[in-house]
């Protein structure tokens, strides 16, 4: 299979483990495929030299071993090798260098160590870097923030310490809205482009985004030991669709021009230890359709107007005592009674409302058999002939059932004679 470009043989069952010669059985490889089967044993380092190939994908299969110190290759877009069980007695090489790598997916193996701190020159191109689900201690490297093109970092459930890097707020890919994804990708290669996918948390959900991933921006940091407060720089990321910092140990207040992230569609601080009132601003996230902010020490107020009074869902807010306001039973201080769902107002008024249903109800059922009952017996009553025939016919059926039964009767009484 000399000319061979593209080999895909995902979802199978396919075992055992990859030819350590590859590059001399398809030299020309340029996309491959193997996820979703069970091959095991460690990766070759025959990946390594095969100098056209653009797009790895070996995830979820059951790969051990550590990563090969051996890439030189330049024009790689796509490194998958996520949901193995890949594992790291040292920091990742730095001598991986790619000038052209758009995604690079190491996610749910057993990686550790420290995230290295890669120079913006290694992945130049980088645009989605995923490395959640494995054991990665240390701190989130500021080094992170040179990769202005990223727009997807995926870091949660590590066990990362330390505070969030203010420079966070400078990454461009998180900022414009124009996304450059596939610019670099050539016109006969955009169809295997459009069959990478990436899974990603948004909303409390975890989805597989394929065409549309060229469009998804979002940073999740979540179920990691992260402490100190959300950098206020944060709200610069303009472009931003999700945002996941739960399950850490995060205090301070949230940053009061988190509205200007006008991208937002989902937020999740749950599960910190935030305070201070939730600002108004995010009042004005008219794209919001997830929040959740349980399980903090916020207090006073929750604003209301625009999109916060479609988020109306108690469990949002559950576990800050010190929270009041819709759509909370506690009632905030000069507010009236009859504005909170749960008062006795309002429960009045459904009371009133309910009788009402049922007036109607039962009027309804009184008006459908009175029209149909009367419908018949008054056309009945008024046409004298249509009503000898009516009961002209009653009675000949009534007869021939009588002579049915007679019949049947009698012969019945013969067989037991």
């Amino acid at each position: 299979m000399k000319s061979l470009g593209t080999l895909c043989l995902s979802n199978n069952q396919i075992n055992g483990s990859i030819p350590e010669n590859l590059d001399e059985i398809i030299p020309e490889l340029r996309y491959l495929a193997l996820d979703n089967n069970h091959i095991d044993g460690s990766i070759p380092t025959s990946l390594c030299k095969l100098r056209a190939l653009v797009t790895i994908d070996i995830s979820n299969n059951k790969l051990s071993g550590r990563i090969p110190d051996c890439w030189r290759n330049g024009i790689i877009g796509d490194i998958d090798l996520s949901s193995n069980n890949l594992s790291v007695f040292m920091e990742i090489p730095l001598s991986i260098n790619f000038t052209k790598l758009l995604i690079l997916d190491l996610g749910e193996n057993r990686l550790s160590g420290t995230i290295p701190s890669w120079k913006n020159y290694t992945f130049p191109e980088l645009q989605i870097l995923r490395l959640r689900g494995n054991s990665f201690i240390g701190v989130v490297p500021s080094n992170l923030c040179q990769f202005v093109k990223l727009q997807i970092l995926d870091l949660a459930n590590n066990d990362l310490r330390g505070v969030i890097p203010h420079c966070i707020g400078k990454i461009i890919g998180m900022v414009s809205k124009t996304k450059s994804l596939s610019n670099w990708i050539p016109v006969n290669d955009t169809k295997q482009w459009n069959q990478e996918d990436v899974k990603q948390v948004i909303k409390g959900r975890e989805l597989d985004y394929t065409k549309n991933l060229v469009l998804l921006t979002n940073l999740d940091l979540s179920n990691n030991r992260l402490e100190g407060p959300i950098p206020k720089e944060l709200s610069s990321l303009s472009g931003l669709h999700g945002l996941n910092l739960s399950f850490n140990n995060l205090s301070g207040e949230i940053p009061e021009m988190i509205g200007d992230m006008r991208s937002l569609e989902s937020i999740d601080f749950s599960h910190n230890k935030l305070f201070g009132a939730i600002p108004s601003s995010m009042s004005s996230l008219t794209f919001l359709s997830q929040l959740n902010l349980s399980n903090n020490n916020f207090s006073g107020p929750i604003p209301r107007g625009n999109q916060l009074q479609v988020l109306n869902d108690p469990l949002s807010y559950t576990g800050n005592p010190f929270l009041c306001g819709i759509p909370l039973e506690t009632i905030c201080p000069g507010d009236d009674y009859h504005q909170y769902p749960h008062g006795g107002d309002y429960e009045d008024e459904a009371g009133e409302n309910d009788k009402l249903d049922k007036i109607l109800v039962y009027f309804v059922i009184a008006l459908g058999f009175a029209t149909g009952f009367w419908g018949i017996i008054g056309v009945l009553y008024l046409k004298n002939n249509w009503r000898y025939a009516c009961f002209g016919y009653v009675d000949k059926v009534a007869d021939r059932i009588y002579v049915a039964i007679v019949l049947k009767v009698a012969k019945f009484k013969n067989k037991l004679q």
